[in-house]
């Protein structure tokens, strides 16, 4: 086993062994625990505390899981309640549209791609699960915040900016709020060519029971197939979709 292995072993031990006790974990016990020298065990805490994965409390002395660790697992759960009941219908919009069907979710600025269907099209557009595009760049993004009030779009874009990733990207924040209303009237979301040159994609939002966006559906192609025409088709599929789907997913 190499360093670098050995050491990232060793760290993900020593957060398996901090998240078995919710009461906090002595530095001595976990060394003990994880068959560890207290000064390597003291290293790779406070490397796990710095990127938010652990965290020490200085009055009691002891270890407790990050906040951090408890993001990446809520994900993971989000991510998997999502999955189920949309696969199927990734699959039907895949095999209508014969372009390529995706369902994404917001995390820190940007869209997170967690489940899709992969066009049988030679040519396709591919941006594979896991992928993250900048919100304000991706069809998926802009359906989802379409459902916030301005000022916590205002606020997303102080956060987060406007950075371009094509020459069709938005990057004036009247812009934003002018597509946003275009969105919230047609029901549905564009990027157009504005992450990927080439690429077209058209998005619609799933709303839980709560009346919050859940996450988003959208197709997606090649620019030179996705016609004014066809993108139409695929609007009226995806909303069709993300409105069976917002009936039945809950987190």
């Amino acid at each position: 086993m190499t360093t670098a292995v050995q050491s990232v072993d060793r760290a993900l031990t020593l957060m398996e062994l901090i998240a078995a006790d919710p009461e906090g974990s002595r530095l001595s016990d976990l060394a003990r625990a994880a068959g560890l020298a207290p000064s390597t065990t003291h290293r790779l805490l406070t490397a796990l505390e710095q990127r938010g994965f652990a965290q020490s409390d200085a009055t009691t002395g002891r270890w407790l899981i990050g906040r951090r660790a408890h993001m990446v697992g809520a994900a993971w759960g989000t991510a998997r309640s999502l999955r189920i009941p949309a696969v199927p219908q990734l699959r039907r919009l895949r095999d209508t549209s014969r372009e390529t069907a995706n369902m994404g979710v917001i995390e820190d600025g940007h869209v997170i791609t967690i489940a899709q269907a992969e066009s049988r099209e030679i040519m396709r557009a591919i941006s594979s699960p896991g992928g993250r595009t900048p919100i304000f760049c991706s069809g998926m993004g802009k359906a989802i915040v379409a459902t916030w009030e301005d000022d916590q779009i205002d606020h997303l874009i102080d956060l987060y900016g406007l950075t371009p990733a094509t020459a069709r990207s938005l990057t004036k924040r009247d812009t934003v709020h002018a597509e946003i209303a275009q969105i919230r009237r047609d029901g549905y979301a564009l990027d157009d060519e504005e992450y990927v040159v080439g690429l077209r994609c058209v998005a619609a939002v799933i709303m839980g029971p709560d009346g919050e966006a859940l996450a988003a559906l959208s197709i997606s192609g090649l620019a030179a197939r996705m016609t004014p025409e066809k993108v139409a088709r695929c609007a009226d599929m995806v909303m069709k979709t993300a409105r069976d789907l917002s009936g039945r997913m809950t987190l």
